[in-house]
């Protein structure tokens, strides 16, 4: 019998689960043993163990290793419940947090925001080309927390290494050592996902390890520049701070192409006024005032909004924005916009609702908190705008809509809403295609372990098989 803190408890039993699970989906009973051991490397050693969780909760250690066997013993002829398992802890540890902003309100409307929560992991970005990818962080709005992540593929230098041109310039101590478009030379350019990661409004980053790992996928799946949008979470930064940040990425980045496209009819003050493109747009201090990589690579004439759960409702919103600005975003073009299993929601119940309503992941008790925390108490309504895709009145129509391809789980409690909102979109004439995956629950395609499923593998293909047939250059056109 050992003694354990309640939270640090709490902790261990989500590693090692998480440890079980893993080892669960890849049926391989030594992996969870070496997962655990990486996570709890003084697990064997009493001395240690008691130094690091020192009081207050009785633990009986003799039941682990039974509890182990048996879940990997069902889970290797099961692997489906390795996965909602892996859900309903995931569920827990939601509820926790959901329990801790609701025990602590925030009594003040914060303008700045934050963007991510200390119990979020996240990835350092890596400007040089790591797994095919470089990445870099862009805060871009000084009076807000709003910040993007760029995830930029290796196959803008041709697949050579050779190529690729590190810049090594000194600013005083700092050395930048990362990847730098090389001047002079004509640059491959690249489509523009704008990505918003899901969290239920709440939690989430765009910098965090499971959306850095989604997002470099998705860059070489689909041969794009990604962009990260790191908006700002609810209840700090209420409706409709992420939805006002998600449109103002979307701004920013009509702004980037002009001031590139700017710079090279100004040729860099040359006074021919030929075109170049190397050229910038160079603020007062010196620094170019477009986005190097963007500038370089980046085509916004082809540009994807892909939203994940709670993000999807973002990316719809920005969708319908960019329709109303019309040629005001020259020369941004939304092509088409991806929405995985979106967290819509409404005030009377579908048959999933009623069906799932304890379901793995989200159920409706954790929703509707959700919703309470992210949509101000004056207009709290199930059939607000933000949540309710199809209430009546609702501009622009949908026939003006962009193609929309949908992702929903068998298991997911918000499917129903999804689906409807697809079809709608079909009876208004627009390519909307509907991706379901059975026996899949909210989230499995962006979320930690599950990122590494198979059935994650097959949705992120997918995804890409359909987006290139709105982003391929005329004369490629990728069918499906």
């Amino acid at each position: 019998m050992y003694i354990l803190e309640i939270n640090q408890l709490r902790k261990f039993l989500f590693e090692f689960f998480l440890a079980i699970i893993t080892a669960a989906i890849k049926k391989s009973p030594f992996d969870a043993f070496k997962t655990f051991n990486e996570l709890n490397p003084s697990i064997s050693d009493r001395h240690q163990w008691r130094q690091r969780y020192p009081t207050s909760f009785e633990f009986h250690s003799s039941s682990k290793l039974s509890m182990l066997f048996t879940i990997l013993l069902f889970s290797s002829k099961m692997p489906s419940l390795a996965v909602k398992l892996y859900s309903i802890f995931f569920k827990f540890q939601q509820r926790y947090m959901l329990h801790n902003l609701t025990q602590n309100p925030v009594h003040a409307v914060d303008p700045f925001g934050i963007t991510s929560r200390r119990e979020e992991s996240t990835a350092a970005s890596n400007p040089s080309f790591y797994e095919g990818v470089a990445t870099k962080d862009i805060h871009i709005d000084p009076f807000s927390s709003l910040c993007i992540r760029i995830f930029l593929p290796a196959t803008v230098v041709n697949f050579d290494p050779t190529t690729i041109i590190e810049d090594k310039s000194k600013d005083g101590a700092f050395i930048y050592s990362g990847y730098s478009p090389q001047a002079g030379t004509k640059h491959k350019k690249l489509p523009v996902v704008l990505q918003f990661h899901g969290g239920a409004f709440v939690g989430g980053s765009n910098d965090s390890v499971r959306n850095d790992a989604f997002c470099r996928r998705i860059a070489n799946l689909c041969d794009v520049i990604v962009v990260a949008v790191g908006y700002r979470l609810a209840p700090e930064s209420r409706y409709p701070a992420a939805f006002d940040d998600g449109l103002k990425v979307l701004n920013w980045l009509a702004k980037e192409a002009n001031l590139a496209e700017c710079g090279k009819w100004m040729g860099n003050g040359n006074g021919n006024g030929r075109r170049r493109a190397d050229a910038h747009v160079f603020d007062g201090f010196g620094a170019s005032m477009a986005e190097p990589w963007l500038a370089a690579h980046g085509d916004p004439s082809r540009c994807v909004l892909l939203g994940v759960s709670s993000g999807a409702n973002i990316a719809d919103y920005v969708a319908r924005k960019a329709v109303e600005a019309g040629k005001l975003l020259d020369p941004v073009k939304v092509v088409a916009q991806v929405l995985m299993y979106p967290f819509f929601i409404g005030s009377n119940p579908t048959a999933s609702e009623i069906k799932l309503a304890n379901s793995y992941f989200y159920d409706k008790s954790v929703c509707m908190q959700t919703w309470k925390l992210f949509l101000p108490e004056e207009k709290f309504d199930l059939d607000h705008p933000a949540a309710n895709p199809l209430i009546p009145g609702r501009e622009p129509p949908l026939k003006f809509m962009p193609p929309t391809l949908t992702v929903v789980a068998e298991q997911d409690w918000m499917r129903d809403r999804a689906i409807a909102y697809s079809e709608e979109l079909r009876r208004a004439n627009i390519d909307a295609p509907l991706l379901e995956y059975k026996d899949a629950v909210h989230e499995f395609a962006t979320l930690d372990v599950l990122l590494q499923t198979p059935q994650a593998q097959a949705c992120a293909e997918d995804i890409a098989i359909w987006v290139k047939k709105y982003i391929s250059l005329r004369g490629h056109e990728f069918s499906y």
